[in-house]
């Protein structure tokens, strides 16, 4: 890093050389003028800082490698303080070089594309150089990013550039995009657009590829090391045998507390084969002090087992207490469920208590088949104990004691029994409430689909009855049709027949003819009189108070507007009065309507369209 701070703090600018003022808005937008770019800013405007350097990089991007990043406030390096947060843009400047100097692009227009980066990209591609820029023109330009490693160029206007790190890259991306112009010439030869982006190279490549692998086998190492640390730790090892270990472990073997650990010492030792003439007489002290320890281990298990008893009577007289409650609840519920206080109950209290009742049984008998067995278990017991005893210790026992005893016994069984009896009738009758209360719910669920049913049976014979009495309307209408398309049918036959006797008598008269059209005349007019005529019988009278309600606004509507509405345009206007009517509904109604409301085509070929517009007025004078 030191080489590349001297490398580029030889590259440092030397303004006095500048024939141009950078401050001078004037000098500045004839410079681009010269080379062909629309100047950026207003005049009597200070474009540029007095400043005018490379702008800072990210040092993240150095943090990320592990090297120290550049101080751009060094003195003699061409960089300046770091740029202005991401969401402010970032404003290029002009950077000056010993042989040439670069333009910034055009802030205004799109950063420039670049491909995807590949994995460790240390080289980049540099395209658009003027064809008069040679290799130390681009190193003096590049040195700038960092230390260069290899500058290859082609005969041709672009060349790859490998720096020694990645965060380089980054570096030179930012001059794409730049024009540079060798010292003050103008010729096209002397300058060129920069167009910098990744570039693949093998050298990255396998120098990324060996980086992985190293951090993989760093990875794999901590990972080891944190096994190593979290593994329980290995036995310790024991000791050999000699005659100064036997008698400490003869000491540890009389230590209640270190019994366990010297015990596994003398089984090792044993087992090793550490018994000999000579250790005999150690060894069976030590085994002797390991037999003094059962009797210590007996009265611990005895004392364990005494509390272990003690904590089962509690147990079992916690359990006994609870029972009765349980048994009183129940008898509570029960005598609520008789005639003289269950029809005090309403309906709903009547559903509670009975679903409290079958709760409070469900746990009393769970909790009384719990008690009884833990009473079988003492009974099975207290037989083992009677069976095990000496047969000189049954003798001794009083012949009216066993009697007494057996008595008990019986009775004890008797009414264990009625219990069980009594327990395995409740069970069957909740298992046939279950069944019909599972019934009842079927039963239930039937009863609402057959309502769903119905219901929807209804709505269809009411929909059915609508489209019938809607197919009599059409029926009615379609005779009415009929009957005076014979009518108008006879009245042409009777006017054509009045027509050519007309023509004879004037033939034979010798009338001219302008008679004649004057009886064409009059029976035309006739037609259309009697036209109108059924078309004003055809025509139906309103429905309901809801379409004179409908006619009224949408005339209102209409007549404000002079050259028509389409039907959108006017079904919008509905909707806000009236959501549920339809588009459908109100051209049905308006086409119902002839001489109050006249369809009309505006526009022509893509832009016809239909409008609709009031001609009452018209029609009453006509009439």
């Amino acid at each position: 890093m030191a080489a590349a701070a001297d490398g580029l703090g030889s590259i440092a600018i030397d303004t006095t050389q500048l024939n141009m003022s950078v401050t001078d808005p004037t000098a500045w937008a004839t410079a681009m003028n010269n080379l062909g770019m629309v100047p950026v800013g207003l005049a009597g405007q200070q474009l540029v800082t007095d400043s005018i350097c490379v702008p800072g990089f990210d040092p993240s991007l150095s943090m990320m490698t592990g090297i120290t990043p550049i101080n751009p406030m060094i003195p003699g390096m061409g960089l300046v303080p770091p740029p202005p947060p991401t969401d402010v843009p970032v404003v290029k400047e002009i950077i000056h070089c010993k042989s040439c100097t670069l333009f910034p692009p055009n802030p205004n227009l799109p950063p420039p594309s670049t491909r995807e980066r590949p994995p460790g990209c240390k080289t980049v591609f540099v395209g658009g150089l003027p064809e008069n820029a040679t290799e130390e023109i681009i190193q003096e330009v590049f040195e700038q990013c960092g230390d260069i490693t290899a500058i290859r160029k082609s005969k041709k206007n672009f060349c790859h550039i490998r720096f020694a790190e990645e965060f380089m890259v980054d570096k030179a991306i930012y001059l794409s995009g730049y024009r540079m112009r060798l010292g003050s010439s103008t010729d096209k030869k002397d300058s060129g657009r920069l167009h910098v982006d990744f570039a693949q190279a093998r050298d990255d490549f396998y120098e990324w590829e060996c980086k992985q692998r190293m951090l993989a086998r760093e990875e794999r190492h901590r990972r080891k090391m944190e096994e190593d640390r979290l593994r329980p730790p290995s036995p310790p090892a024991i000791m050999h045998y000699s005659e100064h270990e036997a008698a400490l472990l003869a000491e540890k073997l009389k230590d209640d507390s270190k019994f366990s650990e010297a015990i596994t010492v003398l089984l090792t030792w044993i087992e090793r084969g550490e018994v000999n003439r000579r250790s005999a007489n150690q060894f069976y002290s030590m085994v002797q002090s390991a037999n003094s320890h059962v009797r210590r281990l007996m009265n611990e298990k005895a004392a364990h087992e005494q509390e272990m008893e003690q904590a089962k009577e509690s147990f079992k007289n916690a359990l006994t207490g609870i029972l009765t409650q349980f048994e009183q609840i129940v008898a509570v519920f029960n005598a609520s469920t008789r005639q003289k206080a269950w029809d005090h109950f309403s309906k709903a209290q009547r559903k509670n208590i009975d679903i409290w009742r079958k709760h409070s049984e469900e746990l009393r008998n769970a909790h009384s088949e719990q008690l009884m067995g833990i009473r079988r278990e003492e009974e099975m017991e207290m037989s083992d104990d009677d069976s095990g005893d000496n047969p000189t210790k049954k003798l001794r026992v009083d012949d009216s004691a066993l009697a007494a005893q057996a008595y008990a016994l019986k009775e004890e069984n008797d009414s264990l029994r009625w219990q069980l009896d009594a327990y395995r009738n409740e069970v069957e009758l909740l298992k046939q409430e279950k069944g019909q209360l599972f019934r009842t719910e079927e039963s239930l669920t039937k009863d609402q689909q057959l309502q769903f049913l119905q219901q929807t049976m209804q709505g269809m014979q009411q929909q059915l009855l609508s489209i019938q009495e809607e197919l009599n309307n059409k029926k009615s209408e379609l005779e009415q049709a009929k009957e005076e398309q014979t009518h108008t049918q006879a009245m042409l036959k009777v006017l054509q027949e009045q027509l050519k006797s007309a023509k004879e008598l004037a033939e034979i008269n010798g009338h001219d003819e302008s008679q004649a059209n004057e009886i064409n005349v009059l029976t035309v007019a006739l037609v259309n009189q009697d036209r109108e005529k059924n078309s004003e019988k055809r025509s139906p009278g309103l429905k309901s108070e809801k379409e004179a309600l409908l006619i009224g606004i949408i005339s209102t509507f209409l007549h404000v507007h002079p050259f028509g509405a389409n039907i959108e345009y006017l079904w919008s206007y509905m909707q806000q009065l009236d959501s549920r009517i339809s588009a459908n509904e109100i051209e049905m109604l308006l086409m119902r309507l002839p001489r109050m409301f006249k369809q009309e085509f505006t526009g022509v070929g893509a832009t016809l369209e239909k409008r609709w517009k009031f001609c009452a007025f018209e029609g009453i004078k006509t009439v």
